[in-house]
């Protein structure tokens, strides 16, 4: 323990350098005092991250728009002498929740269209067709593995057939509210109970449109900033 304890002591002492074939070698462990960087505050929405830039609250020379994702974008700096960044600010998109592959019953799935999803033919036909099924109508379900049909209420007072879409072309709200929302194909599928669900079916391609409807909103919001060369987007 003493020993440990003497050695201790001796490495807290100055740090001598030595040469060695040609370079420069310390006796002790040297620690980079690095320069302090800042740390992000959250928004949620674009319109917010573009009224900070366009403030220049921080007075800033010039800062990078980062699209991470559909819902995530970040503001940051040019790196500094020790090869860090200053981290302004970070916007993160306020979206209902929807899960898809996840099976609903159909009052909640109506309700689930009507608030996380963009109007649309599609879906006005899956309210249609969900608002009128009871859980017998769905046990005598015609279903060749792609598309259903189902007996369900046409009237006030009948009963027909009904194609069930498939693929359906929807618009969930899964970014920022100020861009368009990028419509996919959806496998809508139904089985007893009943209940409906959703499956994507575009690969997540939505991820690549909803960045692009991003980066233009900030093109169009930002032209002065980014023409004078203070303000650069990637995407």
């Amino acid at each position: 323990m003493i020993k440990e304890a003497l050695q201790y002591i001796v490495g807290m002492g100055k740090a001598e350098i030595h040469e060695r074939n040609g370079q420069d070698w310390s006796d002790k462990q040297l620690h980079l005092l690095e320069a302090p960087v800042a740390s992000p505050f959250t928004a949620h929405t674009l319109s917010g991250l573009v009224g900070y830039l366009k403030s220049n609250f921080d007075k800033r020379d010039a800062a990078i728009i980062h699209v991470a994702s559909p819902t995530t974008v970040t503001v940051k700096s040019p790196l500094n002498a020790d090869e860090n960044r200053n981290y302004f600010l970070k916007a993160e998109a306020l979206i209902p929740e929807f899960y898809f592959d996840r099976w609903y019953d159909t009052e909640d799935f109506n309700i689930k269209l009507q608030s996380c999803f963009v109007n649309s033919d599609d879906r006005d036909v899956m309210l249609k067709v969900v608002g009128n099924i009871t859980e017998d109508q769905v046990k005598t379900v015609s279903d060749d593995g792609v598309s259903q049909a189902v007996v369900a209420r046409v009237g006030v007072a009948t009963v027909g057939n009904v194609e069930v879409p498939n693929p359906v072309a929807l618009a969930p709200y899964r970014t920022f509210v100020e861009v368009v929302q990028p419509e996919s194909d959806f496998v809508f599928r139904m089985k007893d109970g009943p209940r409906c669900a959703l499956f994507e079916a575009d690969g997540g391609a939505w991820k690549i449109s909803a960045i692009e409807n991003i980066r233009k909103y900030l093109e169009a919001s930002l032209k002065d900033q980014i023409e004078h060369g203070r303000i650069s987007i990637i995407a």
